[in-house]
């Protein structure tokens, strides 16, 4: 594994540039604040949708780089799995105008928290979402609850919570909830919660039919 940024990131940033220009994978490249703002600045990725970013060292410094630039305006999938992302991290991806297209976002193993979660509830720029992986995020009811009485995420299809600290209060809040109108799929493994009796109420007409694991 690299122990640092690529000796020359603009030519790693194109290697890693399907032919297309709509994809870019740069996870685990440690490109760190540098390498987003030498990317938010490429003409070659003004085109992309789909950005995976997984373990780059960005913080909130870097995810507002990202999300203040009009270069990403087209994403609608974007990984920042284990980035160091915190609530204002979150808040940046809800209030930025550019992520308006997003279909699916991966905030795995950061530390956005309940905060984060509010923000992103209330954010116009979860409409779109389909999928949501929140998993390892200090998430506790109080995110889940947020979550589960937001009117954003009508086209939430799945909803990935594990490793949290979710209860069975939250949980039940989720699986009855009328907002998520779209979700086929919750995941709570690891959180504070006896599966089994999740299995109960997931199965039964309280859950309105989710598969809940």
């Amino acid at each position: 594994r690299p122990k640092g940024p690529p000796a020359d990131i603009p030519a790693h940033i194109i290697e890693r540039l399907d032919p297309d220009g709509t994809k870019v994978n740069l996870n685990r490249s440690l490109i760190g604040v540098k390498g987003i703002k030498i990317l938010s600045e490429m003409p070659e990725v003004k085109n992309v949708k789909s950005l995976a970013l997984q373990g780059n060292k960005l913080g909130d410094e870097g995810v507002k780089i990202l999300t203040g630039s009009d270069t990403f305006k087209h994403t609608e999938n974007l990984s920042l799995w284990g980035n160091g992302v915190s609530a204002e991290g979150a808040r940046m991806i809800a209030d930025s105008p550019n992520m308006k297209n997003l279909k699916e976002l991966k905030l795995t193993r950061n530390k956005i928290g309940d905060e984060g979660v509010e923000a992103l509830a209330t954010s116009e720029n979860s409409m779109s979402l389909t999928f949501m992986d929140l998993s390892a995020n200090e998430i506790s009811d109080r995110g889940a609850l947020a979550i589960a009485n937001s009117t954003r995420f009508t086209n939430l299809k799945t909803l990935d919570l594990y490793n949290n600290r979710i209860s069975m209060v939250g949980m039940k809040a989720l699986l009855q909830s009328k907002n998520l109108k779209s979700l086929e799929m919750l995941i709570l493994v690891r959180n504070e919660i006896d599966l089994e009796k999740a299995d109960e109420v997931a199965m039964n007409d309280e859950g309105l039919g989710r598969e809940c694991q």
